[in-house]
């Protein structure tokens, strides 16, 4: 299948974002421009730290919007204008399948290890099996591409093709080593996501009490 979408840089942080945002914290999602800033900047799970305002992601919005990878919602309880990720319909995919590719989008090329325990902070990815089985599906629809080895390493990596440019392909995996220890890394990125969540849905609730 011939991949026809195309992202700019800040348009695949912040539909990476969205997605992230979907799967992770429903109860905070659809998402204001604020909080998709926000989630752009954040300093856990990017690669690399971005540093956008709000009229940089207002416009990757707007793009999106024309590119119908992202709708604009107006919730009944809400007073703004709120986002949505259109991901499922315009890539054909599934939960799954969008979890590798937003952690893709957001933390560049990354070895089987790495992907399945990242993406399962946003959807069950029990098993290598079953993550390849997902890539499978990616490479298929021309979303991701299998790359060889980085330097030091006898792991293999896979990069999304939204952006074929977005992060540098002949770069060592973030892990620096050894398949387990690119899992161990994958480990404390994954448990550093779940605390911020749990901060997240507690000052949450702290709002609500205050209200």
């Amino acid at each position: 299948m011939t991949l026809d979408i195309k992202l700019d840089p800040i348009e695949s942080r912040v539909f990476g974002v969205l997605i992230e945002k979907a799967l992770t914290t429903p109860d905070q999602y659809p998402l204001t421009l604020n909080a998709t800033t926000n989630g752009a900047n954040q300093k856990s799970n990017r690669d690399p730290v971005l540093a956008l305002d709000e009229v940089e992601v207002d416009g990757a919005l707007r793009r999106l919007e024309q590119k119908y990878m992202v709708r604009k919602v107006f919730p009944s309880n809400s007073r703004v204008e709120k986002y949505v990720h259109n991901g499922k319909d315009a890539l054909g995919v599934d939960a799954a399948a969008l979890a590798v590719l937003a952690e893709l989008l957001m933390r560049g090329p990354q070895t089987p290890g790495e992907l399945r325990i990242r993406a399962s902070r946003m959807a069950s990815i029990d098993t290598i099996e079953q993550l390849m089985t997902i890539l499978g599906v990616l490479i298929e629809r021309g979303y991701a591409q299998r790359l060889p080895p980085g330097h030091g390493s006898r792991a293999e990596r896979y990069a999304q093709l939204l952006c074929p440019d977005l992060h540098p392909l002949d770069a060592a995996p973030s892990s620096g080593g050894a398949p387990a220890a690119s899992d161990l890394v994958a480990r404390v990125a994954a448990l550093e996501a779940e605390v911020q969540r749990l901060r997240e849905q507690l000052r949450q609730l702290a709002d609500r009490l205050e209200a």
